[in-house]
Protein backbone atom coordinates (compact mmCIF):
# COMPACT_ATOMS: atom_id res chain seq x y z
CA UNK A 1 0.00 0.00 0.00
CA UNK A 2 0.94 3.18 -0.89
CA UNK A 3 1.76 6.42 1.65
CA UNK A 4 -0.55 8.20 -0.02
CA UNK A 5 -3.25 5.29 0.36
CA UNK A 6 -2.32 4.63 3.93
CA UNK A 7 -3.77 7.96 4.94
CA UNK A 8 -6.68 7.91 3.04
CA UNK A 9 -7.32 4.24 3.96
CA UNK A 10 -9.34 4.20 7.40
CA UNK A 11 -9.12 8.50 8.26
CA UNK A 12 -12.61 9.27 8.97
CA UNK A 13 -13.26 12.61 11.45
CA UNK A 14 -9.61 13.37 11.76
CA UNK A 15 -9.73 14.63 7.78
CA UNK A 16 -11.36 17.88 9.44
CA UNK A 17 -10.72 20.07 12.38
CA UNK A 18 -7.09 21.04 14.16
CA UNK A 19 -5.91 16.96 13.60
CA UNK A 20 -6.40 17.78 9.65
CA UNK A 21 -4.68 20.86 9.37
CA UNK A 22 -1.79 19.06 10.98
CA UNK A 23 -1.90 15.95 9.13
CA UNK A 24 -1.89 18.81 5.88
CA UNK A 25 0.47 19.97 6.81
CA UNK A 26 2.65 17.42 7.72
CA UNK A 27 2.42 15.85 3.91
CA UNK A 28 2.10 18.97 2.03
CA UNK A 29 -1.83 19.17 1.21
CA UNK A 30 -1.68 15.88 0.72
CA UNK A 31 -4.60 15.18 3.43
CA UNK A 32 -6.25 18.01 1.88
CA UNK A 33 -6.54 17.01 -1.58
CA UNK A 34 -7.57 13.28 -0.62
CA UNK A 35 -9.93 14.06 2.18
CA UNK A 36 -12.32 16.40 -1.05
CA UNK A 37 -12.02 12.73 -3.29
CA UNK A 38 -13.52 10.93 0.03
CA UNK A 39 -16.14 13.63 0.90
CA UNK A 40 -14.45 15.27 3.57
CA UNK A 41 -13.08 19.00 3.97
CA UNK A 42 -10.77 20.71 6.25
CA UNK A 43 -12.63 22.21 8.68
CA UNK A 44 -10.95 24.01 11.43
CA UNK A 45 -13.59 25.59 13.03
CA UNK A 46 -16.39 22.97 12.64
CA UNK A 47 -18.21 21.91 15.61
CA UNK A 48 -18.89 18.62 16.28
CA UNK A 49 -22.49 17.59 17.67
CA UNK A 50 -22.05 13.93 17.70
CA UNK A 51 -19.74 10.88 18.74
CA UNK A 52 -19.08 8.95 15.70
CA UNK A 53 -17.11 5.48 15.83
CA UNK A 54 -13.34 6.31 15.64
CA UNK A 55 -11.84 4.64 13.19
CA UNK A 56 -8.59 2.65 13.52
CA UNK A 57 -6.52 5.60 10.89
CA UNK A 58 -8.55 8.19 13.50
CA UNK A 59 -6.79 6.82 16.58
CA UNK A 60 -3.54 6.33 14.99
CA UNK A 61 -3.02 10.13 13.59
CA UNK A 62 -4.14 11.05 17.42
CA UNK A 63 -1.94 8.45 19.25
CA UNK A 64 1.13 10.12 16.49
CA UNK A 65 0.15 13.94 17.69
CA UNK A 66 -0.06 13.41 20.95
CA UNK A 67 3.08 11.08 20.89
CA UNK A 68 4.94 14.30 18.91
CA UNK A 69 4.21 16.66 22.16
CA UNK A 70 5.18 14.18 24.88
CA UNK A 71 8.15 13.33 23.23
CA UNK A 72 9.56 16.61 23.64
CA UNK A 73 7.85 17.50 26.65
CA UNK A 74 11.05 17.19 29.05
CA UNK A 75 12.85 19.36 26.00
CA UNK A 76 14.67 16.82 24.49
CA UNK A 77 13.86 13.88 22.31
CA UNK A 78 15.14 10.37 23.51
CA UNK A 79 16.10 7.75 21.13
CA UNK A 80 14.68 5.22 23.27
CA UNK A 81 11.05 7.06 23.30
CA UNK A 82 11.35 7.32 19.58
CA UNK A 83 12.25 3.80 19.02
CA UNK A 84 9.31 2.51 21.81
CA UNK A 85 7.12 4.91 19.37
CA UNK A 86 8.48 2.73 16.40
CA UNK A 87 8.44 -0.54 17.96
CA UNK A 88 5.11 -0.21 19.11
CA UNK A 89 3.26 0.32 16.03
CA UNK A 90 5.61 -2.75 14.14
CA UNK A 91 3.73 -4.97 16.53
CA UNK A 92 0.60 -3.14 16.11
CA UNK A 93 0.21 -2.52 12.69
CA UNK A 94 3.10 -4.97 10.98
CA UNK A 95 6.48 -3.03 9.49
CA UNK A 96 5.04 -1.78 6.27
CA UNK A 97 2.32 0.39 7.79
CA UNK A 98 4.27 1.01 10.94
CA UNK A 99 7.16 2.51 8.04
CA UNK A 100 4.16 4.63 6.95
CA UNK A 101 3.22 6.34 10.24
CA UNK A 102 6.46 6.67 11.26
CA UNK A 103 7.39 9.05 8.49
CA UNK A 104 4.45 10.63 9.07
CA UNK A 105 5.40 11.10 12.78
CA UNK A 106 8.79 12.52 11.98
CA UNK A 107 6.63 15.26 9.69
CA UNK A 108 4.67 16.13 12.73
CA UNK A 109 7.71 15.80 14.87
CA UNK A 110 9.41 18.61 13.21
CA UNK A 111 6.05 20.73 13.65
CA UNK A 112 6.45 23.50 16.57
CA UNK A 113 3.41 24.92 17.62
CA UNK A 114 0.79 22.55 17.51
CA UNK A 115 -2.18 23.67 19.97
CA UNK A 116 -2.12 20.49 22.69
CA UNK A 117 -5.93 21.82 23.61
CA UNK A 118 -7.47 22.03 20.00
CA UNK A 119 -5.89 18.78 19.52
CA UNK A 120 -7.55 16.89 22.45
CA UNK A 121 -10.66 18.63 22.32
CA UNK A 122 -11.15 17.14 18.86
CA UNK A 123 -10.12 14.22 20.14
CA UNK A 124 -12.44 14.26 23.24
CA UNK A 125 -15.73 15.25 20.91
CA UNK A 126 -15.32 12.56 18.49
CA UNK A 127 -13.47 9.61 20.14
CA UNK A 128 -15.22 7.03 22.44
CA UNK A 129 -14.30 7.01 26.31
CA UNK A 130 -12.39 3.83 26.34
CA UNK A 131 -10.27 4.50 23.48
CA UNK A 132 -9.56 7.92 24.69
CA UNK A 133 -8.20 5.72 28.14
CA UNK A 134 -5.95 3.99 26.00
CA UNK A 135 -4.35 6.84 24.57
CA UNK A 136 -3.18 7.99 28.18
CA UNK A 137 -2.17 4.86 28.28
CA UNK A 138 -0.14 4.45 25.87
CA UNK A 139 1.44 8.04 26.47
CA UNK A 140 2.86 6.98 30.13
CA UNK A 141 3.94 3.95 28.04
CA UNK A 142 6.16 6.50 25.81
CA UNK A 143 7.52 8.35 28.53
CA UNK A 144 8.82 5.53 30.51
CA UNK A 145 10.76 4.16 27.59
CA UNK A 146 13.67 6.24 28.57
CA UNK A 147 13.46 4.32 32.36
CA UNK A 148 11.32 7.02 33.87
CA UNK A 149 8.17 9.31 33.73
CA UNK A 150 10.04 12.99 33.92
CA UNK A 151 7.91 15.49 35.75
CA UNK A 152 8.06 17.58 32.63
CA UNK A 153 6.18 14.51 30.88
CA UNK A 154 3.76 13.95 33.41
CA UNK A 155 2.38 16.91 33.59
CA UNK A 156 2.18 17.36 29.80
CA UNK A 157 0.12 13.67 30.36
CA UNK A 158 -1.96 14.90 32.96
CA UNK A 159 -2.93 17.95 30.92
CA UNK A 160 -3.64 15.89 28.19
CA UNK A 161 -6.22 13.99 30.22
CA UNK A 162 -8.09 17.00 31.74
CA UNK A 163 -8.67 17.79 27.78
CA UNK A 164 -9.47 14.63 27.06
CA UNK A 165 -12.44 14.39 29.40
CA UNK A 166 -10.66 11.86 31.42
CA UNK A 167 -11.22 12.25 35.14
CA UNK A 168 -8.91 12.28 38.05
CA UNK A 169 -9.43 9.09 39.57
CA UNK A 170 -9.02 7.21 35.88
CA UNK A 171 -5.62 9.99 34.99
CA UNK A 172 -4.60 8.03 38.56
CA UNK A 173 -5.46 4.92 38.12
CA UNK A 174 -3.48 4.72 34.56
CA UNK A 175 -0.55 6.84 36.18
CA UNK A 176 -0.29 4.14 38.76
CA UNK A 177 0.44 1.84 36.06
CA UNK A 178 3.96 3.06 35.79
CA UNK A 179 5.36 3.83 39.14
CA UNK A 180 5.71 1.43 42.09
CA UNK A 181 4.30 2.46 45.35
CA UNK A 182 2.89 0.47 48.31
CA UNK A 183 -0.44 1.54 47.47
CA UNK A 184 -0.34 1.62 43.58
CA UNK A 185 -2.71 -1.18 43.81
CA UNK A 186 -5.14 0.91 45.57
CA UNK A 187 -5.29 3.50 43.03
CA UNK A 188 -5.57 1.09 40.25
CA UNK A 189 -8.57 0.12 41.69
CA UNK A 190 -9.31 3.73 41.97
CA UNK A 191 -9.89 2.97 45.83
CA UNK A 192 -7.98 3.90 49.05
CA UNK A 193 -6.84 2.01 51.85
CA UNK A 194 -9.50 2.13 54.22
CA UNK A 195 -11.67 0.15 51.59
CA UNK A 196 -13.24 -3.16 52.97
CA UNK A 197 -12.48 -6.08 51.21
CA UNK A 198 -16.02 -6.10 49.78
CA UNK A 199 -15.63 -2.48 48.48
CA UNK A 200 -12.26 -4.00 46.72
CA UNK A 201 -14.20 -6.68 45.27
CA UNK A 202 -16.98 -4.18 43.72
CA UNK A 203 -13.77 -1.88 42.53
CA UNK A 204 -12.39 -4.95 40.96
CA UNK A 205 -15.66 -5.95 39.01
CA UNK A 206 -16.26 -1.87 37.67
CA UNK A 207 -12.67 -1.23 36.81
CA UNK A 208 -12.43 -5.18 34.62
CA UNK A 209 -15.23 -3.70 32.49
CA UNK A 210 -13.84 -0.74 32.12
CA UNK A 211 -10.53 -1.70 30.57
CA UNK A 212 -12.15 -4.71 29.46
CA UNK A 213 -10.44 -5.21 25.76
CA UNK A 214 -13.63 -5.35 24.00
CA UNK A 215 -14.51 -1.88 24.94
CA UNK A 216 -12.07 -0.91 22.34
CA UNK A 217 -12.89 -4.07 19.64
CA UNK A 218 -14.06 -1.11 16.76
CA UNK A 219 -10.01 -0.36 16.45
CA UNK A 220 -9.48 -3.73 15.26
CA UNK A 221 -7.48 -6.18 16.67
CA UNK A 222 -4.26 -4.21 16.52
CA UNK A 223 -4.77 -2.44 19.57
CA UNK A 224 -6.26 -5.40 21.91
CA UNK A 225 -2.69 -6.35 23.09
CA UNK A 226 -2.50 -2.42 24.72
CA UNK A 227 -6.21 -3.05 26.15
CA UNK A 228 -5.30 -6.31 27.57
CA UNK A 229 -2.34 -5.18 29.30
CA UNK A 230 -4.54 -2.33 31.41
CA UNK A 231 -6.57 -5.67 32.00
CA UNK A 232 -3.89 -7.38 33.01
CA UNK A 233 -2.51 -4.60 35.92
CA UNK A 234 -6.07 -4.47 36.98
CA UNK A 235 -6.31 -8.32 37.29
CA UNK A 236 -2.40 -8.42 39.51
CA UNK A 237 -3.79 -5.46 41.49
CA UNK A 238 -6.54 -7.22 42.82
CA UNK A 239 -4.84 -10.26 43.14
CA UNK A 240 -2.16 -8.45 45.05
CA UNK A 241 -4.65 -6.89 47.32
CA UNK A 242 -6.35 -10.88 47.93
CA UNK A 243 -3.06 -11.70 49.07
CA UNK A 244 -2.13 -8.98 51.29
CA UNK A 245 -5.76 -9.23 52.89
CA UNK A 246 -6.40 -13.10 52.58
CA UNK A 247 -9.88 -12.95 51.43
Amino acid sequence: MSFSKWIGAALGWSFGGPIGAIIGLAVGGMVDSLGKEMGFEQQPKRIYRQQPVTQPGDFEVSLLILASIIIKADGKQDQRELDFVRQQFVSMYGKERANHAFRLFKEINRQQNISTRQVCMQIRQMMQHPSRLQLVHFLFGIAKADGVVTQGEEQQIHVMSGYLGISPADYESIKAMFYNSSDNAYKILEIDKTATNEDIKKAYRKMAKKYHPDRIIHLGEEHRKGAEEKFRQVQDAYEQLQKEREF
